[in-house]
């Protein structure tokens, strides 16, 4: 259930991140899923190492949604260039 849980908590961390990047993504179900899911690990674990937040608290879903809007423009670029 744990995997399951992941996979919609990062799909809709990836939803809130194409809709704060500006522009036309043309990305999918997966890869918006796969962003958020990459975004939300990124975000979390730099988090927790640094010391800023705990996992579960409302600064760590922040943090995931920034993560995967970074990485959403850094898709964006790579495949705009």
């Amino acid at each position: 259930m744990g995997f399951v849980w992941i996979v919609i908590v990062g799909f809709l961390i990836g939803l809130v991140a194409r809709w704060i990047i500006p522009g036309t993504q043309s990305l999918g179900f997966i890869l918006t899923t796969v962003l958020g899911i990459a975004g939300s690990f990124v975000a979390g674990y730099a988090g927790q190492a640094l010391g800023w937040y705990a996992q579960g608290q409302p600064a760590s879903y922040i943090a995931a949604v920034v993560g995967a809007a970074v990485l959403l423009f850094v898709v964006g670029m790579l495949k705009g260039a």
